[in-house]
């Protein structure tokens, strides 16, 4: 029996189900508020989790290599997630047939624009190597985009992060964005923020309107391949 609360803290807090847990918890509580909230942008569930998270490992002095052990299954799962991609594509695979040039278009243009902008903004920063490399993959999908910053010798754990933040950027601003833009046509819209903002991005397109949804979802399963295929090509053209 521990003799105080923090003993018994510490012997919790090694042990891999709590993070787990704590986790899970964490994301219900957040995918809660952000219903509640009408799912206004700023109310992005991940955002949430990662600003509680933080907190909890801050407050409790537990270092991440601690809290991954429990956390791990969650990151496992990224790469079924991935496969799954396939699903929307073959649910939609005759809408995409009808739009395949214009698709093809947006999709190589997205890709290339999305590389190349992060690159040169990092070339303008006088960054280094590892970080313009993985700068480069940033709008796919994090396994992707990971598996694409270590085999062109950057840092994956830098690529994750970007991958991330990019999601919520891309979440957060799209709706008003579009907006402004004038842009009514859900299918260019969901497939604008697939294609920027990988999942993350996806699932505020699902919140707003199922068409939307599917076809961000289309847009981030080919970005996934498009940019495994542009961004060594942009790295070896640029010298990097």
């Amino acid at each position: 029996m521990a003799d105080s609360p923090f003993d018994l803290w510490a012997y919790l807090s090694t042990t891999p189900l709590l993070w787990l847990t704590v986790t899970l918890v964490v994301w219900v509580g957040a995918d809660r508020l952000a219903a509640r909230s009408g799912r206004h942008p700023l109310a992005n569930p991940v955002l949430l989790s990662i600003l509680v998270v933080a907190v909890v490992l801050a407050l409790t002095a537990t270092p991440y290599a601690i809290y991954f052990e429990g956390a791990q299954f969650v990151h496992f799962l990224l790469g079924p997630a991935t496969v799954a991609l396939a699903v929307p594509l073959y649910r939609a695979r005759v809408r995409i047939r009808k739009s395949l040039l214009p698709i093809a278009v947006a999709l190589v243009a997205g890709s290339l624009t999305a590389i190349l902008s992060a690159v040169g903004v990092g070339m303008a920063l006088g960054l280094p190597h590892e970080a313009l490399v993985a700068l480069a993959p940033k709008s796919a999908t994090a396994p992707v985009a990971m598996g694409i910053a270590e085999a062109l010798g950057g840092d994956p754990a830098l690529t994750a992060v970007l991958v991330i933040l990019t999601g919520i950027l891309g979440a957060i601003v799209v709706t008003p964005l579009m907006n402004g833009l004038g842009i009514r046509d859900y299918e260019a819209r969901g497939f604008a923020v697939g294609l920027a903002s990988h999942g993350i991005g996806t699932a505020r397109a699902f919140s707003v309107d199922s068409l939307a949804g599917t076809f961000a979802g289309i847009a981030m399963a080919m970005n996934a391949v498009a940019t495994a295929l542009i961004a060594p090509l942009v790295i070896r053209a640029l010298g990097l």
